[in-house]
């Protein structure tokens, strides 16, 4: 069996990576099947999104490379810093102290076994062929 990966990358996700490592941790190097129930039955924010993400992997993997879903294994998963937003919170005596609303870029990297193409010979061609065969030996004859 041949394997083949396949990749999901969401990027601006408004909610800070640290909170966001916690749950990728969660399902980092284990197959996608336990990584949906574990990511459905998590009370993390970051879970729902995470999990969307994982769908998305899975649907490009069975589009582009045509892969087995049982086989599929979460090879990689990272998350990455985004865009702060600065915001200033307004405080006693006039004073005002920094906001920083982080967000989070997150790649997944699902492996998995390509599905082989069955190929079938076609009845009709393989008969013209030898019929054509046949010709051409009694026309050389």
């Amino acid at each position: 069996m041949e394997k083949a990966i396949a990749v999901a990358k969401l990027k601006h996700l408004r909610i800070a990576p640290r909170k966001v490592r916690l749950v990728i941790g969660l399902i980092r190097g284990s197959k996608v099947e336990d990584a949906v129930v574990q990511l459905e039955n998590s009370k993390k924010s970051a879970a729902r999104p995470v999990l969307k993400l994982l769908n998305s992997a899975v649907a490009n993997s069975k589009h582009n490379h045509e892969m087995k879903v049982e086989t599929l294994v979460i090879k990689e998963a990272m998350v990455d810093e985004g865009a702060t937003l600065h915001r200033w919170m307004p405080r006693a005596m006039g004073r005002a102290t920094p906001l920083r609303k982080r967000s989070s870029h997150i790649t997944l990297v699902l492996e998995g076994e390509v599905e082989e193409k069955k190929t079938k010979k076609d009845k009709k061609t393989t008969e013209a062929k030898k019929e054509k065969k046949t010709k051409e030996d009694k026309d050389n004859k």
